[in-house]
């Protein structure tokens, strides 16, 4: 057994004293320190590039940052000189800015599918202004949403389908349907014909969508009079600058996009058809749909930060060097992982530019345990990555790093699967997933 201590002694006061103040301990579900192995959930100090700091000082190479928005990396000189520009000229005004046209100019130019867009401030608002722009427009009430992606909104008609539904009293007006299974969603929408206002999922994940699903989606909601969402706030440049609407080339009727927008500033968006988008708008003589209204949704620092985001990704080719660094990680990953006799424990999967991992088992199942194992090793050697997501600040050297560190992890991780036991080396109780009824 390794007896290697690595402590965190400021960062585990610091989560004491974020739990005494912040439900949870932190802003988002996913960055709670029940995430992380027991009193190693590092708080940071700061970020760079590709790295980050802790309150102990510690530097980590560190992957999903963000939860996959800060793809350019911290502090993107770009990004950053856009919004310092900004600055003294005043956030937030009594009527629109012109920024407000510069930058839905900039977004309809980047992704041409859509013919007009609205900005707010999280994925959430804009998923959920599509729902109800998507029941307006249909004159229905349920919503189908893909089963196979782990999240949408934090609203009801998505939360109240989780294991985290105290305090929503209606859940039965979303219904689920499976990726890639086009009898399956033919089925629902029969089964529910005339009642579903639109299918809402994520065009691609960890699985390329399957030859023609995406065509033979946009067919079924043509045909059963309901509106086609694409959730793109991960593949939103990601995939493409265009989205994955503008890798595969299937429009949807509405799509939202966030994250990678905004490179960690607040912006988020809701784009498409312009007979869609204008029932939230003032041309129109039907009935008004309060589509979205922000107080902060056209904040100019953050519009400055899209423009500026959109403008590196189509210059300088970032999404084939998010690519290129995924692909050179996931092979490392996995000729690592083979050495050490764990190839089939430690799994990378998804598209090279957003890569997670799985932790399997002596039996093959996805386990907690032995994620916390990896997470502890990870942590160790300088490597912070709940995912392999990478960002376009990443060098030859980070990615050379974090192969090492992951081998180091496997070795360990071999000695657990032969023990038949991941206990000794996991010093607390597992990593927990977000999605669970208890505390």
């Amino acid at each position: 057994m390794d007896t290697e201590e690595f402590e965190l002694p400021r960062s585990r006061k610091a989560n004491e004293r974020l739990h005494a103040l912040i439900p949870g301990g932190a802003h988002t579900y996913a960055k709670g320190d029940d995430q992380y192995p027991e009193n190693l959930a590092p708080v940071i100090s700061h970020g760079h590039g590709a790295h980050v700091w802790d309150v102990d000082g510690n530097r980590y190479v560190e992957y999903g940052s963000g939860l996959r928005s800060v793809s350019l990396g911290h502090a993107h000189p770009r990004v950053i000189e856009a919004v310092r520009r900004e600055l003294d000229r005043g956030s937030n005004f009594v009527r629109p800015s012109i920024l407000e046209a510069e930058a839905a100019e900039r977004f309809l130019a980047t992704v041409p599918t859509a013919e007009m867009v609205k900005f707010a401030k999280n994925g959430s608002d804009a998923t959920t202004a599509a729902v109800r722009l998507a029941r307006a427009a249909t004159g229905r009430t349920r919503v189908a949403i893909c089963a196979d992606h782990p999240f949408f909104s934090v609203d009801d008609w998505f939360i109240g389908t989780t294991p985290m539904s105290a305090g929503i009293p209606v859940t039965d007006l979303t219904v689920t349907f499976p990726y890639g299974d086009l009898p399956a969603t033919e089925a629902l929408l029969t089964a529910y014909e005339g009642e579903i206002a639109c299918l809402i999922l994520e065009p691609a994940a960890h699985t390329e969508p399957p030859p023609g699903y995406l065509a033979g989606l946009r067919e079924l909601a043509d045909r059963h009079g309901c509106v086609l969402v694409f959730d793109e706030m991960i593949t939103g440049f990601r995939w493409s600058e265009a989205g994955a609407q503008g890798l595969y080339g299937v429009v949807p009727d509405l799509s939202t996009f966030g994250k990678a927008l905004g490179n960690g500033f607040a912006v988020s968006a809701l784009a498409g058809r312009r007979d869609l988008m204008e029932r939230g708008g003032l041309r129109h003589d039907d009935d008004r749909v309060f589509l979205l209204s922000t107080t902060h949704g056209a904040e100019t620092h953050s519009l400055a930060a899209a423009m500026a985001v959109q403008a590196t990704y189509t210059e300088e080719g970032v999404t084939a060097r998010l690519h290129a660094l995924g692909e050179r990680l996931a092979a490392g990953v996995r000729e690592a992982a083979a050495a050490m006799g764990v190839g089939d424990h430690v799994v990378v999967r998804g598209r090279a530019s957003n890569l997670v991992f799985a932790t399997l088992d002596e039996k093959g199942r996805l386990s907690q345990e032995y994620r916390t194992l990896f997470l502890r090793r990870l942590l160790a050697g300088g490597v912070l990555a709940p995912s392999f997501v990478v960002s376009s600040a990443l060098d030859d050297a980070d990615i050379d790093h974090t192969v090492d560190v992951v081998a180091q992890a496997c070795a360990v991780y071999r000695k657990a699967l032969d023990a038949g036991d991941p206990t000794p080396w996991l010093a607390g109780r597992p990593v927990k997933p977000v999605f669970r009824r208890r505390a």
